[in-house]
């Protein structure tokens, strides 16, 4: 009994000891948003109406959700409570200024947001000159570079500032009498001067390292990976195009002729040398002033309408469809000869002016072979950063430029080329069957936006199969175009890239029985279009073996709401789930996530997915799925005070979402603890990484720690 008793102390003493740590110290809570709201007008009259203009700043990897879409599409809709007093009245509903929208292929659906300045209005009107207004918004922000999403709320409290009176038309002010509403504890006062009201930030809080472990026990080394998105992954395949550009019949057989011009017409080497150098740098110079104007134009976030809007997307069908024809020989696009014959009497100036007017005639003149892949460049730029086409476009234009300028410095090089011929046209003609691909890509995204039902998921992969398949045949010369040589036999390049269209097309086969093809994620139409989802059935099944070899009961706490995936039986209340893992004698896998957590389901996609994790979860842990963004309000016995803030947390999300602040220095998502019996982290959770055995060591870790704890208690 002693040794029980002490075990129990020394167990409160630790809880206490971490949450005094965990609160002193909050590095890891996070609001990269700042709020500020004030009245629109200088002195407000009774009787008129004037407009509370909410306001917010927002990092600049970061994002927030309007308020105008579809609030059961997944991500949190921004809204706003105003809390009813007889000092004004609401006039129509809030209104988000200048939202942008987005098609989102994991939610199926559009959605509005705002990126770096955020603006909504509310219309009041006024009713008394002690005029005040008191707020609370709810909003969530994500990021793209590693998919968080972190759910959060403020409250405002607007005064009116210098309210005039005026008499009613009976001569008494009009004035709406509402039963007093309690204001919430946590107000903001708004600005002696300026009469602004800003958002408190969240407090700092420490590296999250309150994870209590023993000497013996085994430390997780798994590192809380994060994903940047790779500009420099996006530069390097625009320089692949730039040199895919090159072997073209409109570029490559000009390599040779221009070097061989300048060397005729230089007095020596040298100068020929420079006269190639800058050569090149012009061609840098034209292609990056497309992406310079094409960023002018439409701008980071006009650029990413380009690239997710439906009407542009049927353009870009349409015009990558022809780009198709074109490189199969169907006919060629061509520019005016009148600019042609221009720009081309130009370049005999001479001198510097000379050079460059070269270099613009060769892109105008190679333009049917290079406009289809600058334009491929310019569209996957969409979406980016400001200077995202610009950078793209140096990159394309580097490699294209690089021969120009190689074969000026060593000229002797020019013999080992190999000799212009029908090989030109047959990588024509494959970029042909790559841009016909890409079509149908832009088509799918339309499709999916206006739910046309044209291209589900079978009928899309169908479709790219049919496109590999010909191109395999193709270089197999088993098929021929209108400029095609007669194939007598083929290369080894040539064969082992028929081979690996082949190889494609054994890939995505899988995918018309329901396989999800990770791999092509981004590209497909999402799983739900799928009509007859065969891998989806086995996993049910394998699914529905699971759960009868589970003690999980079927009817737990939120059951009605909540569902696992891949047919894993767990919980959805934290005391529940916790009481269950003691009974079951088995360490607790919490899972902090959200309806509109992107990168949630990602990891449940392509991570859970996989027998080994699957099977530890279900074997090893038992599960807690904790919703931060549920607004489903619960019963006042049921409301929690947060120790974090003080205020009263009443909805399922924010009980949870105060959880996983207050007791793991943590408020995005996903992320992922394993507890002990003593509630204490076995190992140091960790957050989105979808490397698959960085999750296996994790879940391994954690129990082999909780194993040891149980060992020595």
């Amino acid at each position: 009994m002693t040794n029980f008793v002490s075990m129990k102390n020394l167990q409160n003493i630790a809880i206490i000891f971490w949450l005094f740590i965990s609160i002193g110290s909050q590095a890891q809570v996070q609001k990269p948003i700042r709020w500020t709201a004030k009245v629109d007008k200088a002195q407000v009259v009774v009787g008129n109406t004037v407009d509370i203009v909410f306001s917010a700043t927002i990092d600049g990897d970061w994002y927030l959700y309007s308020s105008d879409f579809d609030p059961n599409l997944g991500p949190t809709v921004t809204t706003f409570k105003f809390i009813p007093n007889s000092s004004y009245e609401l006039v129509g509903g809030i209104k988000p200024i200048g939202a942008k929208k987005k098609y989102d292929p994991i939610w199926e659906g559009e959605y509005t947001y705002f990126k770096r300045k955020a603006e909504f209005r509310q219309t009041v009107r006024v009713l008394s000159e002690r005029f005040n207004v008191v707020a609370n918004v709810n909003y969530q922000v994500c990021t793209d570079i590693d998919g968080r999403c972190i759910p959060l709320e403020d409250d405002f409290a607007i005064d009116g500032g210098d309210v005039k009176v005026l008499p009613a038309a009976n001569g008494a002010p009009v004035v709406q009498e509402t039963a007093p509403t309690t204001a919430p504890t946590a107000i903001k006062q708004p600005n002696e001067k300026t009469g602004e009201v800003t958002a408190d930030s969240l407090p700092a809080s420490a590296d999250n390292t309150t994870a209590t472990q023993d000497a013996s026990t085994i430390p997780a080394t798994v590192p809380a990976a994060v994903k940047e998105e790779s500009l420099a992954g996006f530069m390097i395949a625009a320089f692949i195009s730039g040199l895919l550009a090159l072997l073209t019949p409109c570029v490559f057989p000009m390599i040779p002729m221009t070097v061989s011009f300048f060397i005729r017409k230089s007095q020596s080497q040298v100068q020929a040398v420079g006269k190639g150098i800058i050569f090149g740098l012009s061609i840098i110079g034209i292609y990056m002033l497309i992406g310079i104007i094409f960023s002018l134009i439409f701008g980071a976030d006009a650029a990413n309408l380009l690239a997710t809007h439906w009407l542009p997307n049927v353009l870009f069908f349409l015009i990558f469809f022809v780009f198709a024809l074109s490189f199969f020989g169907m006919f060629d696009i061509v520019l005016p000869s009148s600019l042609t014959t221009k720009i081309d009497s130009q370049a005999d100036r001479g001198g510097l002016a000379g050079i460059f007017f070269m270099a613009l005639t060769l892109a105008v003149v190679s333009f049917s072979c290079t406009g289809p892949i600058v334009g491929t460049v310019l569209v996957e730029a969409a979406g980016g950063s400001l200077f995202k086409p610009a950078l793209g476009m140096f990159a394309f234009s580097l490699a294209f430029a690089l021969p120009f300028a190689l074969f000026a410095i060593f000229p002797s090089l020019l013999s080992g080329l190999p000799k212009s011929g029908g090989w030109l046209n047959v990588v024509k003609v494959v970029l042909g069957f790559i841009e016909l691909a890409l079509a149908f890509k832009f088509l799918s995204v339309a499709d999916q936006v206006y739910h046309w039902g044209l291209l589900d998921r079978p009928i899309f992969i169908a479709i790219w199969i049919a496109i590999a398949l010909t191109a395999g045949m193709y270089l197999l010369g088993k098929v021929r175009l209108p400029h095609d040589s007669p194939v007598e036999s083929i290369g080894v390049p040539r064969f082992l890239t028929a081979m690996a269209a082949f190889a494609f097309v054994i890939y995505l086969l899988p995918g018309m029985f329901g396989a999800p093809l990770t791999a092509l994620s981004g590209y497909l139409p999402p799983q739900t279009t799928h009509d007859f989802d065969l891998v989806s059935l086995i996993r049910q099944n394998a699914g529905i073996a699971a759960v009868n070899n589970s003690s999980v009961p079927q009817n737990v706490k939120y059951g009605d709401k909540f569902k696992l995936p891949h047919g894993l039986k767990g919980y959805f209340d934290y005391k529940e789930a916790l009481a269950a893992a003691k009974k079951e004698n088995k360490p607790l896998f919490i899972d902090f996530t959200g309806h509109g957590c992107v990168n949630c389901r990602k990891m449940e996609a392509n991570v859970w997915i996989k027998p080994e994790v699957l099977q530890r979860l279900q074997n090893d842990y038992i599960i807690v799925a904790l919703y931060v963004d549920d607004p489903t309000e619960l019963p006042e016995s049921e409301w929690v005070t947060s120790i974090y803030d003080g205020k009263v947390k009443k909805t399922i999300g924010k009980i949870n979402a105060d959880l996983q602040i207050s007791r793991f220095n943590n408020n995005a998502q996903p992320y992922y603890v394993l507890l002990g019996h003593d509630e204490l982290p076995l190992v140091t959770p960790v957050a989105y990484d979808e490397n698959v055995d960085n999750f296996v060591r994790f879940l391994d870790a954690g129990k082999a720690n909780f194993n040891a704890k149980m060992a020595k208690n």
